[in-house]
């Protein structure tokens, strides 16, 4: 299941977390590793800025890409110091003001350390920093071991592919999923046909599952669904028109492809005859599941919403 999800997460940071197209990226390890665009090298006891390129994108120019804001204290720009030491003391600072930036946002990421999202080389260091510190009475308050935690090497690559993902989807959360509006739903029950169907509570707390943005999403899949059944498969060659149906999930309630057909024929009707009269409206057997998908992945490629879905 979380290799699933941190696929999912990856993919779609790759094609729409970057500004000027895809970037591919890996979790965790292209995350950590670029973390900045100048280094400072020494030469002949001089030390100079190196600049690594313009194409170089750190988790920073996601950020801004994606909330419009830059982290404070943190330039565009920024570079590391040469001493290994500082640059991973440097690096924690950094990682600790990007979990304080999305968690004033609203991000929920109790469990993720700033020394996570180390390189494990830099891990060591701090693990060994904080236990040298540990008989320092003076700074035991600067440099507390209330949550020192001491991972040995495979456990602490499962915790930070595992943090690394979590910021991410809470990033999603926080500054992309909360575009989704509200304003108009009172359009969205507007049909007379869709009068008679249970409405999805906005309310914050009418569910410990689904946020009010993603419910605004599900009220929308309902709208187009009860909508367009009737128009989709009114000459279907394997069905009769589907029955009505409430969506409450998006899992279980989308995997026939039909709601999914239902919300690309609202926008591109053309698709109704090339494609989506030959799916199943009443689906039973595997072959018939993966039949439906494979006509709305093509019908996806069609107009050219290539976001890599596999069937």
């Amino acid at each position: 299941f979380f290799q699933k999800a941190l696929t999912a997460v990856k993919n779609w940071f790759t094609l729409f977390g970057w500004s000027k197209g895809q970037n591919p990226l890996s979790i965790p390890y292209s995350l950590r590793s670029d973390v900045c665009k100048v280094q400072m090298t020494s030469s002949q006891e001089q030390v100079f800025r190196q600049d690594l390129g313009k194409d170089t994108k750190t988790v920073y120019d996601m950020l801004f890409h994606l909330s419009g804001q830059f982290l404070p204290g943190i330039p565009s720009s920024q570079s590391l110091p040469l001493d290994p030491v500082e640059r991973m003391l440097q690096l924690h600072w950094q990682h600790s003001a990007l979990l304080a930036f999305l968690k004033s946002h609203g991000a929920y990421l109790p469990h993720v350390m700033p020394e996570f999202l180390l390189e494990p080389d830099d891990y060591k260091k701090w693990i060994k920093i904080q236990t040298e510190l540990k008989v320092n009475v003076k700074n035991s308050d600067i440099f507390s071991d209330k949550h020192l935690f001491i991972l040995e090497d495979s456990i602490f690559e499962r915790m930070s592919k595992r943090a690394w993902t979590d910021v991410l989807l809470q990033t999603y959360k926080v500054f992309v999923l909360r575009r989704v509006s509200s304003r108009n739903i009172a359009d969205l029950y507007s049909l007379e046909s869709v009068h008679s169907m249970p409405r999805i509570k906005l309310e914050p707390l009418s569910s410990n599952i689904y946020s009010p943005y993603e419910r605004t999403i599900l009220t929308w899949l309902n709208k187009h669904y009860e909508k367009n059944r009737k128009i989709v498969w009114r000459d279907c060659q394997k069905g009769e028109v589907p029955p009505m149906r409430w969506i409450v999930n998006f899992d279980q309630d989308l995997l026939d492809g039909l709601v999914l057909a239902a919300q690309l024929a609202a926008y591109c009707p053309y698709l109704i005859a090339t494609h989506f009269v030959r799916m199943y409206t009443n689906p039973g057997t595997p072959a018939q599941f993966l039949h439906n998908c494979l006509i709305l992945v093509n019908a996806m490629n069609a107009i050219n919403l290539t976001i890599d879905i596999k069937v």
